[in-house]
């Protein structure tokens, strides 16, 4: 099976053919996972049961599409690690909603996929289980925390994979990988069953080579949920009705987008696909977001307070590692953490509890959570006369392996670029248009709250136009 030749779509015409059967798919999916994960290390399980042989009827467009999830979403198949040591050995007794649906639309679990420890991170290489490579070069970072599902779907290991996004989780690797990924509205998709980070930020999103297979997986495992209050109720749409037409959309341009930060190559990448879209009708403006200068900032303080609070149920009592080496209750505690979190998870909890103690809650939570509202204030004033924001997904292409993981400032800069649709709940995804240095370079579109078709109609161009899928990785596409 080659998947750099299919899209969902025309798997699925050849399962209801009966070209290709259920577990012949399956176990072609396997074996390219075993030939390529020694290499990449994008997958930590894989589900290697045999699935029972079922017919596929021509309305069950995933039934048998085998499906890679990043390993903070539960399953009851395989264990879920969130690639920490504190969780080596959790095994759900639940499924999460996202994949309950999916696998009730027929989709199969075929593995779970590394990440950065509890979603902490910008280049996969915070896992408790070694550092994911990028297919294109493996001197390269593949972006974090969802950097295992984005190569896994680079390589061509899977058509699809599911992904989290609290600061640019999966747009950062999308791009950096040169697949497509999208982060829904927050509340378009349940969190229950998600291991959390940042409540208030944390969404499940899609990764794919081509634009239509996200949006069928995303159609499919969106709408409310009874067990996630901050899901919402608001109708999903048929995602899969794309229409690939830019005539008279208004997009902006955030000047802080296109700064000096942004690498030349990426600048002129970006530029092109803008200059694609206005060819195609698009009218295109230069607009302001002052705020956004900030966001990494206030990005920092909220999510390391929200994950401090979160993460304290790990406690080496209830479930998870357990220390041995202790004397008393408080050994059990402090050894168990210690021995458990990495290094970029003891810095953000230890970050969030100070902003969060008392006499520094009003100078660093509270001042952050007024910014986090006028950022929204911004994004709101540009959708007023603007449907669409464009701009860069991140500032550079895929940077060396070990360059920036002891220099964590340095590392969470590279969120500059994707953290403010979060900070808003807005949707975004990453199209990848090109290359510079020989690597993926992704445009980043944000849309209104619920505006993700915009985002699908949009991305369907630039997917169309660039022609960038006849490019193909190093590793798994033997360009």
């Amino acid at each position: 099976m080659n998947y750099f030749d299919e899209t969902i779509a025309s798997v699925h015409q050849k399962l209801a053919n009966r070209q290709l059967s259920v577990a012949e798919l399956n176990q072609a999916t396997i074996q390219r996972i075993q030939q390529l994960n020694p290499t990449l290390n994008s997958f930590l399980a894989v589900n290697d049961q045999p699935v029972p042989e079922t017919s596929v009827d021509s309305e069950q467009l995933l039934a048998g599409i085998p499906l890679a999830i990043k390993d903070n979403i539960l399953t009851k198949q395989l264990k879920t690690t969130a690639a920490s040591k504190i969780l080596s050995n959790f095994q759900s007794v639940y499924e999460s909603t996202v994949t309950t649906k999916l696998l009730a639309a027929g989709m199969h679990n075929i593995g779970k996929t590394n990440m950065d420890e509890f979603a902490m991170g910008s280049s996969s290489e915070n896992s408790a289980f070694g550092p994911v490579k990028n297919p294109w070069n493996l001197q390269k970072v593949p972006g974090g925390s969802s950097g295992g599902s984005a190569a896994a779907v680079a390589a061509g290991e899977v058509l699809a994979a599911l992904g989290t996004d609290t600061g640019g989780s999966v747009r950062q690797p999308a791009s950096f990988n040169g697949v497509f990924g999208i982060k829904p509205t927050y509340g378009r998709v349940s969190r229950w069953g998600v291991i959390a980070f940042c409540s208030s930020m944390d969404q499940v999103g899609v990764l794919s080579r081509h634009v239509a297979d996200s949006a069928l997986i995303l159609q499919t495992m969106a709408g409310y949920d009874p067990h996630d209050n901050t899901s919402s109720s608001q109708p999903v749409p048929n995602f899969s009705a794309i229409n690939a037409d830019v005539r008279g959309l208004k997009i902006a341009v955030p000047d802080e987008f296109m700064g000096d930060g942004v690498a030349p190559g990426v600048r002129q990448q970006v530029q092109h696909a803008l200059d694609l879209l206005a060819a195609q009708g698009a009218q295109i403006d230069t607009v302001q977001l002052p705020h956004a200068q900030y966001a990494v900032q206030v990005y920092y303080i909220i999510a390391s307070s929200e994950a401090s609070s979160n993460l304290q149920r790990y406690d080496g009592i209830r479930y998870g590692y357990r220390s041995t080496e202790v004397q008393n209750l408080e050994d059990v505690y402090v050894h168990s953490r210690s021995e458990g979190f990495g290094d970029e998870v003891k810095r953000r909890i230890m970050l969030g509890t100070f902003a969060l103690s008392a006499g520094y809650y009003d100078a660093y939570f509270n001042k952050a959570a007024q910014v986090r509202t006028l950022i929204n204030q911004d994004f709101e004033k540009v959708f007023q006369n603007y449907d669409l924001i464009v701009g860069p997904t991140a500032p550079t292409t895929a940077f060396d392996l070990g360059s920036r993981i002891d220099d964590p400032v340095v590392m969470y800069m590279n969120d500059i670029l994707t953290i403010p649709a979060n900070l808003a709940g807005l949707p975004a995804a990453s199209v990848p248009v090109g290359l510079a240095d020989g690597m993926p370079v992704g445009v980043q579109l944000i849309a209104p709250a619920f505006g993700e078709q915009t985002i699908f109609n949009t991305a369907q161009v630039l997917e169309n136009e660039t022609n960038f899928l006849a490019q193909r990785p190093q590793i798994g596409g033997q360009n």
